[in-house]
């Protein structure tokens, strides 16, 4: 492999191995210190970041609010505080090493307010600020206003130049990169495009040839790019490296961190990981944000799956094909269907998926009791975790709603997350990996279940392997 040279980020020659930030809870203060000690680019989550007291004891999220709006605010105030503790972390443990980056998502709830909280809160801690999850057109004008660099994190040259011309030529001096994540293979959230099929994977080399032609034409020649999202072994990429065509370039990994000793994520899911095959990551649309997103294939996602395929249309009165009656609901109210659907919702009461929860589509999934329960309660305790969901209807406006019928084929993300990373069962919570997470158990770095730490990790990467 060639010559793994340190670049400028963030105003500092480290080393161009980025720790790809992962939300809530999976990147916090102690792995992403850790990583910027040993001399990369560190990112801790922004988002919902945990809280200590002062015996370092994490403090449980407790919503008063009654009404949306109000627990909206408390999550905020919430945010706020997790991030500075979380830089705080961080920036004692890096020693001074390295660079701490604040991963943010655009699309959470309160972003603008939890970003300019805890940068005002945590002065002289974070380096730059990673977003993405959207287009954050803001994000350079406030990060100009604290003195950080920002790292938009995009999927395709398109978004970049619109990026550029709408707000970032503005502030072009502390565009510190540019995240390119492949939005085939990047685990979490993903920036798949209408016209772009999640089917057919295209190969990121000309995406990426074509981002930076665009960022040449905006006088970007020496900004680097940072290749996130099926990044495994440097050597792999040695033709990425040194290349003219695409010039500064840093490898960003999400996934391999998690398998870390620093990893704050839990022993469970840290085993699970190393026995991932090939296909256990779907890319799937079930996310509340809307956008696509890659989980781990497990019982959490095939109840989604299972949704989908308990569905049909239905009308309210009798039209075209729609010509059955089925009776649905504790009252037995009349909804119109297709002969071939009734037999088929009527089979699937007869298993005990007795519940017709209707969506905004005027479609119907059928859920077991205690399933539809579930969606109801977690649709009621609400409190805005994004600027707008479409499984609780909620929107960040004055009317606190999208004007949309709650759809119940999503769930509630930030109660599976804030689960998850908390210990819960990696079986029936959304588990977020990229798609080469398999290559745990293929690895020899991870035989006999190795775990590493961060700085093992780091190594290993910069040595191409």
């Amino acid at each position: 492999m060639k010559p793994l040279d340190p670049i400028l980020i963030s105003g500092r020659e480290v080393l161009p191995i980025v720790e790809g930030g992962k939300g809530i809870n999976v990147s916090n203060g102690e792995s992403s210190g850790a990583w910027a000690a040993a001399g990369g680019v560190a990112t801790f989550s922004g988002v919902n970041a945990d809280l200590y007291d002062e015996n370092g004891n994490r403090i449980d999220m407790v919503y008063h609010g009654k009404t949306r709006t109000e627990k909206h605010h408390e999550l905020i105030a919430y945010g706020i505080k997790g991030g500075i503790a979380q830089a705080r972390i961080a920036h004692d443990i890096s020693g001074g090493k390295g660079r701490i980056h604040m991963n943010v998502l655009w699309e959470m709830g309160g972003a603008e307010a939890i970003l300019e909280g805890v940068l005002d809160g945590a002065k002289g801690l974070i380096h730059g600020v990673t977003c993405g999850a959207g287009m954050p057109y803001k994000v350079a004008e406030i990060a100009a206003h604290y003195g950080v660099y920002y790292y938009p994190i995009v999927s395709s040259a398109r978004a970049f130049r619109a990026l550029w011309k709408r707000a970032y030529h503005k502030y072009g001096q502390l565009l510190g990169g540019v995240v390119y994540e492949d939005p085939w293979l990047a685990g979490g959230h993903n920036g798949l495009s209408n016209s772009e099929d999640p089917r057919k994977p295209e190969p990121p080399y000309g995406r990426v040839r074509e981002l930076r032609n665009v960022m040449n034409e905006c006088g970007l020649n020496q900004t680097p790019i940072f290749m996130a999202g099926g990044v495994w072994w440097l050597k792999e990429w040695d033709d990425w490296i040194g290349n003219p065509e695409l010039g500064p370039i840093a490898f960003q990994y999400g996934t391999r961190p998690l398998l870390t000793k620093e990893s704050p994520i839990s022993d469970a899911w840290k085993h699970r990981l190393l026995t991932l095959k090939p296909g256990d990551v779907l890319l799937h649309h079930f996310s509340p944000t809307g956008f696509y997103s890659s989980a781990v294939k497990n019982g959490f996602i095939e109840e989604l799956c299972q949704r989908l395929e308990h569905q049909i249309p239905y009308s309210s009165e009798c039209v075209g094909d729609h010509e059955a009656e089925l009776p649905i609901g504790a009252r037995k109210r009349i909804v119109w269907v297709t002969p071939h659907d009734r037999d088929r919702a009527l089979g699937w009461m007869a298993q005990g998926f007795t519940e017709a929860l209707r969506t905004p589509d005027s479609t119907l999934i059928f859920v077991d009791p205690d399933k539809a329960e579930e969606i109801r309660v977690d649709q009621v305790n609400c409190m805005g975790c994004l600027s707008q969901c479409m499984f609780s209807n909620w929107a960040q406006n004055e009317a606190g709603t999208n004007g949309k019928k709650a759809d119940p084929r999503s769930f509630c993300i930030q109660k599976t997350l804030q689960n998850i990373g908390h210990g819960g069962d990696v079986e029936h919570e959304l588990m977020f990996a990229g798609h080469n997470a398999y290559r745990f158990g293929s690895d020899p770095f991870y035989a006999n279940g190795f775990i590493p730490t961060v700085k093992q990790l780091v190594d290993r990467i910069a040595s191409g392997e």
